[in-house]
């Protein structure tokens, strides 16, 4: 591992010092903040010991939550800067609030956030298509977004396993979670076998590479075949990971979360090596830039160091360890697998 204890500590510290008075955690000072990210900042703090400013973290977005369930997709000293409602940002409430758990085993807490984490879930799934796939959005006017996102449902699989083991703990009997969970699991695994056009066609970003396997869609050997198949698209030798297959910007939070996936699929010494890669792009402080041109030689976007991708940072420092609670989370461990459909439909009569 690069990063000593104290390393990481000071990286975890650079997220706390950007958060505000109300809790929100912006990409940067002055920056705007998204609930996504928000939430991996949280994450983070929490993995790094600052449970009271995770908890803030958790207090903002219990503050901010719409009537519907869900978040503004932008927001800026305080108020919202884009009113889209992302489906993924409202369901990665659940793994945020489960990682959170797992980490003091404080059910108080889980009581306490279990009403904006039913109401998130809620709204995600209204957004699900007979196909089991999530619709990536809603306008403010309440419209669905045209079309889902492989990586958004990703992503979702595992924030809907969090969330059904959030309700198993608590004695809550979400039935129609399960089988939404199963319904996801099913779309992700047809589109990435014979079925593409399930999704919007965003190959061309490496998140809709790694992303089934860190959601926890595919393991063992699918995981292993589905990340060597664009390794060389993707992967920069001695960098790291580029954001996209058609231009040269190598990211540090893209490179951390293939070494997250990398790791849940065996490739454990890839991973180690991944990491080790991507820390060029720590600051002085401890900070991290978030990307790299790497044939201008610049930083890309230029000045640019976020909470997110220290958080990043600091969530893979922590699997890596293959212990503790950020760990057993991606791993899946203790989480519902859900209940395999045995037809295209979600039924919409399960909704409460």
């Amino acid at each position: 591992m690069t990063l000593t204890p104290r390393q990481l500590a000071s990286t975890v510290d650079t997220i706390a010092e950007v958060q505000r008075r109300d809790g929100c955690i912006p990409w940067f000072r002055d920056g705007h903040a998204d609930p996504w990210d928000h939430l991996e900042a949280a994450m983070a703090l929490a993995a790094g010991g600052r449970h009271h400013e995770a908890e803030r973290a958790y207090e903002w977005m219990v503050a901010n939550q719409l009537p519907e369930g869900a978040w503004a997709f932008y927001y800026r000293d305080g108020a919202v800067e884009d009113p889209t409602r992302d489906a993924n940002f409202a369901a990665y409430m659940a793994t945020a609030v489960w990682h959170h758990f797992l980490l003091g085993d404080d059910l108080g807490f889980l009581e306490a956030m279990w009403p904006t984490v039913e109401r998130a879930v809620d709204f995600v799934l209204d957004l699900q298509t007979p196909g089991g796939e999530i619709t990536w959005s809603r306008d403010a006017d309440g419209r669905p977004g045209a079309f889902a996102l492989l990586t958004s449902s990703s992503c979702i699989h595992l924030s809907l396993r969090c969330a059904i083991a959030t309700a198993e703990r608590l004695g809550r009997e979400r039935p129609d979670w399960e089988l939404s969970l199963g319904s996801v699991a099913y779309s992700v695994g047809r589109a990435l076998t014979d079925e593409p056009d399930r999704f919007e066609p965003k190959d061309r970003f490496s998140m809709d590479w790694y992303y089934p396997v860190l959601g926890g869609v595919l393991s063992g050997d699918a995981a292993r075949a589905r990340l060597g198949e664009r390794w060389d698209t993707f992967v920069v030798p001695g960098r790291g990971v580029r954001c996209v297959a058609d231009e040269p910007w190598v990211t540090a939070a893209e490179t951390c979360e293939l070494v997250i996936a990398l790791d849940l699929a065996g490739r454990h010494d890839d991973a180690v090596r991944l990491f080790d890669w991507v820390q060029y792009l720590r600051d002085g402080d401890a900070s991290y830039w978030t990307g790299h041109n790497y044939v201008m030689d610049v930083h890309y976007p230029e000045d640019e160091r976020t909470t997110w991708t220290a958080a990043a940072v600091v969530l893979a420092a922590h699997v890596l360890t293959g212990d503790g609670a950020t760990s057993s989370l991606f791993r899946g461990e203790g989480l519902p697998a859900g209940v395999a459909p045995s037809e295209l439909t979600v039924d919409r009569s399960r909704r409460r």
